[in-house]
């Protein structure tokens, strides 16, 4: 089976794929729809932000089950497109039109909302927040005051999904060792099968491949300690030797991978044109979604070596909260929304009908690889550290490594010079050891 295509054969179906998904549902409730009968005192309608337009009918059905349980208190869930949403919440935080409840960022890019007096703290108001691990918290807090502005919503993995199918049909399995990795890719390509459905056009996705593809090689958690320590910075030969890779590894991608979308990536993996997809744990419910017959599965990617590290990891993060709005008017029924959102009902919906790793205590993930994904994270975990640590300040670090990784692929820069670009964008605002 021939499955090197171009991306511009299978972007006619990805439109067809993802028009539906990424609109709001017609069906959607107007801001300010009346609750549902069986209330009998005052009717409140929430108003709830979010960025995900693709899970807005699914979010509907689980805000649905808090309805049920609360009957005077409707929720209208609104969202808005990913790249347009952090404006349209500062804007809407700002003004009288804005949510009551918002899905807010993590890390760096929930401090504006902070520093703003945008968000309210919720320590005392959720009290559930206590039993969270403290990892998940760290995403929802304020860097100068630590307090926690958000419940979390969601940790999400990094790793290189592969279709077993392929796999099977070449003879090949998970790599164990780094010779392994290189050698799958190359009897894939033998094959006239494209290994890696990366799209680089979109400068945000690259930092992820990166990480799925060499957070051992450059030191995943050591590193960062290293760096909070002033012990080095992003011109450690370490982390050049891991750009080096990422270099290296593009000929196992599309051609022009830096004028391949993102969008178009997906669908060179569920349309089965190639083998592996270096993504989030978020991909996997638009995966099944695009294509139920799709077999999947999971790996770390071994390390090279001389890597830092002797053993593969998965970066993780944080990936956005709950947050209340300073100015909503509805504060007991946000309170109480807000504390549902914190309990192992809504948690499980979301790793039921999500496929989300929520972080609430006891939610269980009935999904096999959903599973896979987390005890790999559990076994050897890393941080998505360009998001986790370095967007606190402009540039951002994922911003960096997009147009570093954009410029090494052109072969306009090589991994020093890649490098180079992150550190001295980070130096603008950020010292390693402060």
């Amino acid at each position: 089976m021939n499955r090197r295509t171009t991306v511009a054969a299978v972007t006619t179906a990805f439109v067809a794929l993802t028009l539906g998904a990424c609109a709001p549902s017609s069906d959607s409730p107007e801001p300010g729809a009346a609750p549902g009968e069986g209330c009998d005192g005052e009717a409140v309608a929430l108003d709830v932000w979010s960025w995900r337009t693709e899970d807005v009918d699914t979010y509907e059905q689980i805000f649905d089950v808090f309805e049920q349980a609360n009957p005077c208190i409707t929720v209208n869930f609104q969202a808005y497109l990913n790249t347009e949403y952090n404006q349209v919440l500062q804007t809407g935080m700002t003004g009288s039109d804005g949510p009551d409840i918002a899905q807010v960022r993590s890390y760096g890019q929930l401090q504006p909302l902070v520093d703003g007096g945008n968000l309210e703290p919720l320590e005392d108001l959720v009290p559930a927040l206590a039993d969270f691990d403290e990892t998940a918290l760290d995403g929802a807090r304020g860097r100068e005051d630590g307090a926690v502005y958000g419940v979390p919503l969601a940790t999400q993995t990094i790793q290189v999904y592969y279709n077993t199918a392929i796999f099977e049909e070449h003879g090949l399995a998970e790599p164990e060792t780094w010779d392994d990795f290189i050698a799958l890719n190359d009897a894939l390509l033998e094959q006239d099968v494209t290994p890696l459905a990366v799209g680089a056009r979109d400068g945000w996705f690259v930092p992820t491949v990166h990480d799925a593809l060499t957070a051992a090689q450059y030191g995943g958690a050591d590193f960062q300690q290293a760096l909070r320590d002033g012990a080095t910075d992003f011109t450690d030969p370490a982390y050049v030797d891991s750009l080096q890779t990422l270099k290296d590894l593009q000929q196992y991608m599309p051609d022009d991978v830096t004028g391949v979308p993102y969008t178009d990536a997906q669908v060179l993996f569920t349309s089965e044109q190639a083998a592996m997809f270096a993504g989030g744990s978020y991909e996997q419910a638009f995966f099944q979604d695009a294509n139920p017959e799709l077999e999947l599965g999971v790996f770390q990617v071994p390390p090279p070596p001389g890597s830092a590290l002797d053993h593969p990891v998965t970066a993780g993060y944080a990936d956005g909260n709950w947050g209340l709005s300073a100015t909503t008017e509805h504060v007991e029924e946000s309170e109480t929304l807000l504390n549902w959102l914190a309990t192992p009902e809504f948690g499980q919906l979301v790793a039921d009908e999500l496929k989300q790793f929520s972080p609430i205590p006891g939610v269980e993930f009935s999904d096999p690889l959903q599973q896979e994904m987390w005890d790999l994270y559990q076994e050897n975990p890393a941080p998505y550290l360009l998001l986790v640590d370095f967007r606190y300040g402009d540039p951002v670090g994922t911003d960096l490594m997009g147009e570093a990784g954009q410029q090494l692929f052109l072969g306009d820069t090589d991994a020093e010079g890649a490098a180079q670009v992150i550190q001295d964008g980070l130096s603008a605002w950020w010292t390693p050891g402060e």
